[in-house]
Formats: C-alpha cells, structure tokens, sequence
C-alpha cells in the first residue's frame, strides 16, 4: 500500500508540473506574444505609390473620402490606419466599421451567436488590419468598451455618427439606395471613408451603387474620390499581372 501510494504521489507530482507547464507557461508565453505584437501598430505607415499617397493626404484633410480601386492596393489597410491614428490622437471618440454582409458567391446560410459573431466572417478582413496596427489585446478591449463599434448596414438608418471615424468596406456591394443612406449618417467632427472595387461586386452589376454615387460626388467640394489601379497593387506581384488579363 505504502509503495502504491508513493507511485500515485509521483504520478500526481508529474501530471500536475505537466499542466502548469501546458497552461500557465502557455499564457506567459502568449501574454509575450501579445506584448511583442502590441508593438506592431508602433510601425509608420508609408504610401507606396502616388495615389496610396493622395489617398492618405485625402483621409487627412476630407471629410468624406471614397476610395476604389483593385484588390490588394491597400484601401481598407491605408483607411484603418488612419482610423486608429485619429483615435491615437484623439481627434475622434471612436471607430465604427460597417460592412455588406454579402456573401462571395456562396451561401453560409444560418450563423450563430450574437450580431457581433454573426458579422465576424465578413469583418475578418478589417479586424486583420486592425490586429496588426493595435494588437490583439488592445483590440479585444476597444471592441468590449465600445471605441471600435461594428455596425451593420442594414441598422445603420437613423443614426448621426458624430466625433467618429466610419470606415464602409466593400461599397461595391451596397445598392445606390444603401450608399445614399450611409453617407448622411455622417455627423460634426467626423471622417467618413468608403472603400471598394466596381469591377469586384458580388450584385448584379446593375444594382451596386459605387460607381454611380463616386460619379455624382467627384463634382461636390470637400469630397475626395480617389481611384487607385492595377500599378498600387502592393500584394504579390503576381496579383496586379493578373488584374490586367482578367
């Protein structure tokens, strides 16, 4: 008995040093991943070419900034970067993202959880890019204090969003009607900047309002329209050759 108990001890000395060593280590060590990454927004971000350049300048100085261009020319990365430096700096209160909840050709069909959950695979792309300029840490708590608020289209209708950034991704898949809608949300002290790509709508081509509503606003003071092209395409090279023959 006294040979079992004495195994069994040892046994529970090892199983127990094994968990502390899974769990607690684990969460120093990612605690000092989360530390190192917290760092990360730190980084100076730089235009790569001339119209990542005045896209930038725009964000600055407009209040309203539509931005179109191809995939991987930095749009919605060059808008979030912005939008956490003006909160950085505390010209605004808070961030709010809204984004079509379109699906790419595909049907997800029902998604559980609460709004928030819900619109996660559609705002993965911005929560990329805001993970990478804030961290993970200090992103978790601007979402769970509301200084980064996500914001469905479809309830955006009513509100006046002043002291705030606003950044509408993926404008392509708005309808005219629903571009209309978003942009007289904006309110005092507030930037606003739509992203998107024409050529890239998952409606028919017919229904989705960017281009027409860029058009219409080209014309009107204090608006910004930006239109960036296959040559600011800073993703693999291989992505701008293929946007020429596609």
């Amino acid at each position: 008995m006294a040979k079992r108990a004495t195994r069994r001890a040892r046994t529970e000395t090892v199983e127990t040093a094994r968990i502390h060593t899974l769990v607690f280590d684990a969460d120093r060590q990612g605690a000092a991943n989360d530390a190192n990454r917290d760092q990360s927004y730190l980084r100076k971000v730089r235009p790569r070419s001339d119209n990542q350049r005045l896209l930038m300048e725009a964000i600055g100085k407009q209040a309203l900034t539509l931005a179109l261009g191809p995939a991987g020319t930095g749009k919605t990365y060059l808008a979030i970067t912005a939008a956490v430096e003006a909160l950085e700096a505390g010209r605004i209160a808070r961030i709010v993202l809204s984004r079509p909840a379109v699906e790419a050709g595909e049907n997800l069909g029902y998604l559980p959880g609460n709004m928030r959950e819900k619109l996660d695979p559609y705002l993965r792309p911005l929560y990329d890019a805001l993970n990478d300029r804030m961290g993970p840490k200090r992103l978790r708590s601007a979402l769970d204090d509301g200084t980064i608020q996500i914001a469905p289209v479809a309830f955006m209708r009513g509100r006046t969003l002043n002291n705030a950034f606003v950044l509408i991704d993926e404008a392509q898949n708005c309808t005219y009607g629903q571009l209309k809608m978003l942009l007289t949300r904006l309110g005092w002290h507030s930037t606003m900047v739509l992203t998107g790509d024409p050529d890239q709508t998952d409606l028919l081509p017919e229904l989705s309002g960017l281009s027409d509503i860029a058009r219409r606003l080209e014309a009107v003071d204090d608006v910004a329209v930006v239109r960036l092209t296959q040559a600011d395409v800073v993703r693999h090279p291989l992505v701008g050759r293929m946007l020429g023959v596609l």
